[in-house]
């Protein structure tokens, strides 16, 4: 593999714009020291001045309170925070000390689908021999494939976004719709409300390819195999049957004026849900959070949204899919990857930090000790009207998912992605035809990098 021009491809992905599932922190800082021996430009206070430090970026909103209670609680190491930016501000930075071969922190927040793109440069720790064994059942087999690549573990899962159907309660009831279980019942339910002079039944985004994979892994697509014991070989299967299908669900959807076309995340799309544009919303457990962040539920349209199970393709075979999702990674710069892996595996795991963080709508928990916990399981959701949302919808949906393989260029895959859909939204291509030109490019793309495309 050339690895020279997959390093510089990766910087310029690095540098790209990409959504993340979490909220943005405030704070700032510049580089770190390494561990052993003490840090500067710590955002925190260290309480244990006689032990060994680890430093860390992070971005989460409640990171002082979780690291705080790291320290306060560990007797062998204490933890160095700062927020060098969130998503790929951080990332900018990190690619820069990976290509010095210095500056970067012993352990680093990561979206999960990032993980290969820095894995492969060889910038991340396999945390297996590290303590991995006396924490593995505290997180779900779906939630520890997400933070591996092939065999090795790169990361400690931390929140995920298992996916649901968030409804208008005061559209269903005023069109008379009922919840659909599958996709074909929510194009019926589309129709239904279209005839009726109803609103959008929901809206299909091209800024959101990671959300349209999901779909497709839904279906039953497997978009790459990758394994880095083969480190030069790919799998790259983009244009399968079951990508074409959704592509042209959405796409038919599209045509027949059932669903918006809005980007997601702006304020023309947060306004529109806010006024009742669309009667759906296909997204993730982290949702609530953001929503409410942006404005949503606070006005006139106060407990009027509820949520649903995902639809299904096939409701004999159910499958649970997710969207978003960040992990605590130990990096190849950290002196002592034994005590960088320890801060891994304890930030964000105590019961005061986890509570915390899904009381306040900061992260949907992977930790099992959160995720099983009958407070949270039956918590009786404020933004859904009291709904225990977590019981019915998002703990079930996050205990069948069983994880997936990311790439290790997942950001052109993404955009690649966006483009096509953006065709797909304007006419000029089919669901099909827009499949098999995203299996061209990153195709192409992989083997410019000089992987062996199976």
């Amino acid at each position: 593999m050339n690895k020279n021009r997959l390093t510089a491809a990766v910087a310029v992905l690095a540098a790209a714009t990409a959504l993340t599932a979490c909220s943005s922190g405030g704070g700032g800082g510049g580089a770190t020291t390494a561990s052993g021996s003490g840090a500067s430009n710590c955002t925190n206070t260290i309480p244990k001045k006689d032990l060994p430090v680890v430093t860390m970026w992070g971005w989460y909103p409640n990171m002082q309170l979780v690291v705080d209670n790291f320290n306060k609680q560990n007797a062998e190491v204490q933890v160095c925070w700062t927020n060098v930016g969130q998503g790929s501000d951080e990332y900018d930075k990190f690619q820069t000390a990976i290509s010095a071969g210095t500056g970067a922190p012993d352990v680093i927040m990561i979206e999960m689908d990032r993980i290969p793109t820095f894995q492969i440069q060889n910038a991340l720790v396999d945390i297996k021999k590290y303590g991995f064994d006396a924490v593995k059942a505290d997180y779900s087999e779906g939630a520890w494939k997400d933070v591996s690549v092939g065999d090795a573990v790169y990361g400690v899962p931390v929140d995920g976004g298992p996916m649901a159907m968030i409804y208008r309660k005061d559209i269903f009831e005023k069109y008379d719709i009922t919840p659909p279980k599958t996709w074909a019942e929510y194009e019926e339910a589309a129709q239904k409300m279209k005839d009726a002079g109803g609103p959008a039944f929901g809206d299909f985004a091209a800024n959101v390819s990671a959300l349209t994979m999901a779909l497709q892994i839904q279906k039953g697509a497997a978009p790459f195999a990758y394994d880095p014991a083969q480190q030069s070989s790919i799998g790259v299967k983009l244009n399968d049957q079951a990508s074409k299908d959704v592509l042209d669900y959405w796409g038919r959807l599209v045509k027949k004026g059932l669903v918006g076309t809005q980007d997601q995340f702006t304020p023309e799309y947060i306004s529109g849900v806010i006024n009742g544009k669309y009667a759906t919303y296909i997204s993730a457990a982290w949702a609530p959070g953001y929503l409410t962040g942006a404005g949503v539920g606070k006005g006139e349209d106060t407990g009027t949204f509820a949520v649903a199970p995902l639809p299904q393709w096939d409701p004999a075979n159910p499958v649970q899919v997710n969207w978003g999702g960040s992990a605590f990674s130990v990096t190849s710069q950290a002196k002592n990857p034994e005590l960088a892996a320890k801060a891994a595996f304890g930030l964000y795991a105590d019961k005061e930090s986890l509570t915390h963080g899904w009381t306040n709508q900061i992260i949907f928990p992977l930790n099992l000790k959160a995720l099983n916990d009958p407070e949270f399981v039956n918590l009786k959701v404020a933004f859904f009207g009291g709904q225990q949302a977590n019981k019915e919808v998002y703990v079930p949906a996050a205990n069948a998912y069983k994880g997936v393989t990311y790439s290790p260029f997942g950001q052109y895959y993404f955009d690649a992605m966006t483009k096509q859909v953006s065709a797909l939204i304007e006419g000029s291509v089919t669901g099909a035809q827009a499949a098999d030109r995203v299996q061209e490019d990153v195709a192409k793309y992989a083997k410019e990098q000089g992987f062996t495309v199976q």
